[in-house]
């Protein structure tokens, strides 16, 4: 047990790996009855589950190399470090596995600082539990429950897409920018394919923003709320992509509707 940890395994209990083939999640959260709770309710939908009580306890055993999970379900008030400080030190050390706000925290701010800060997703804790397993598994890239599918059959994955200097591998989750990887997380990769496959035609602000918390999400205040959340989205893209490239102009936004990947790239020099 690492000092200060109040964590506890379910599932196999493996650290290095799950020995049946688990999805890994690992829980961070300081109210003990909601861990016990979302916890049981996790195993039982197959996931192996291991519950850390603050986030010292959580970063001190990913230091310790021994553990590394499949996903994070991150609260965002806890006593000590909070979920923020806790997110930008992983992602300084260059870990990065997927993490889920799971908070009840409801004002828009502390949604765009989460996915500004490297968040995949932003689940309020009112949510019912369906609907978060249901994000899980979107970001899995699967509708189904863990293992359901066939060990190593990858006769469905999806074929590899180029368009003009951009190459994607949806099988392995890669983009590449004229021969660059470009590390966007699981949500921008998927924003960036959903542009890509219809490059030169406008995508929906709307059927965008459904690539993050599901169909009919209500972000903000009023209906229309999710139309800034796309913005912070867009705006994190073009920046990982002009760090590889600072002539990147491909994604266009069109006022009032939403976004669109141009089919002509700029000439090199």
């Amino acid at each position: 047990m690492l000092p200060g940890s109040d964590a506890q395994s379910r599932g196999t209990g493996a650290d290095v790996a799950s020995a049946d083939g688990k999805s890994r999640l690992a829980l961070v959260d300081d109210d003990p009855l909601f861990r016990e709770s979302l916890g049981a309710n996790l195993g039982d939908a197959g996931f192996e589950v291991r519950e850390f009580a603050d986030g010292e306890a959580f970063l001190s055993c990913m230091e310790s190399e021994t553990y590394r999970p499949d996903m994070v379900l991150l609260d965002w008030r806890m006593p000590g470090m909070n979920g923020i400080q806790v997110l930008r030190r992983l992602r300084e050390e260059s870990l990065e596995f997927p993490v889920i706000f799971l908070t009840a925290l409801q004002d828009q701010i502390y949604e765009e600082t989460a996915l500004s800060t490297g968040a995949v997703d932003y689940v309020e804790k009112s949510r019912s539990f369906g609907i978060l397993l249901a994000r899980i598994n979107l970001i899995r890239g699967t509708g189904k429950a863990p293992g359901s599918s066939a060990e190593g059959d990858d006769s469905n994955d999806p074929p590899p897409l180029a368009v003009g200097a951009l190459e994607l591998q949806p099988a392995a989750g890669k983009a590449l920018w004229r021969g660059s990887e470009i590390d966007l997380t699981v949500t921008e990769f998927q924003m960036v394919c959903t542009l890509a496959e219809r490059a030169g035609k406008n995508v929906r602000y709307r059927e965008l923003y459904d690539l993050v918390h599901g169909k009919g999400f209500i972000a903000g205040d009023g209906g229309e709320g999710y139309r800034a959340n796309m913005r912070t989205f867009m705006k994190r893209i073009r920046q990982k992509f002009r760090s590889a490239d600072e002539r990147f102009d491909q994604i266009e936004n069109y006022p009032g509707f939403g976004y669109r990947w141009r089919r002509d790239d700029p000439k090199t020099p």
